[in-house]
């Protein structure tokens, strides 16, 4: 078996329309096509799943998604202005050599969390 990239990332919501709604209107991702309850977007060739959960078990909290974006300082502001929650300002986590990872965590309509991330190289 060679494993090449995921395929696709599924988040599970408990209320379908109003998960839609956050990741089209809110986050601005293309909505691909939406079948019944299952709705794919694309970040940038990544595919995202939003779908009801299938059993009881299944209606847990996503893993956190990392949204790598230019100037974290813009978006972080831009969401906002949305009406994004989030759940702290972007801060620098990280610092490799000659560059910071920041991050600004930020809750979607369903309560899971992801996060917007930049790499900055520092002169």
């Amino acid at each position: 078996m060679d494993i090449k990239q995921i395929g696709q990332i599924g988040i599970t919501v408990k209320d379908f329309d109003r998960g839609v709604a956050f990741y089209k209107e809110k986050l601005a991702l293309p909505l691909l096509f939406s079948t019944g309850n299952l709705a794919f977007f694309d970040c940038n060739g990544v595919r995202l799943l939003l779908s009801l959960p299938e059993k009881e078990e299944f209606a847990n909290a996503s893993s956190i998604l990392y949204f790598t974006v230019e100037d974290i300082k813009d978006s972080y502001e831009e969401l906002v202005n949305n009406d994004v929650r989030f759940l702290d300002e972007p801060h620098v986590v990280a610092k490799m050599g000659d560059t910071e990872t920041w991050m600004a965590f930020f809750s979607d309509e369903e309560g899971n969390t992801h996060a917007l991330m930049s790499e900055v190289t520092i002169s």
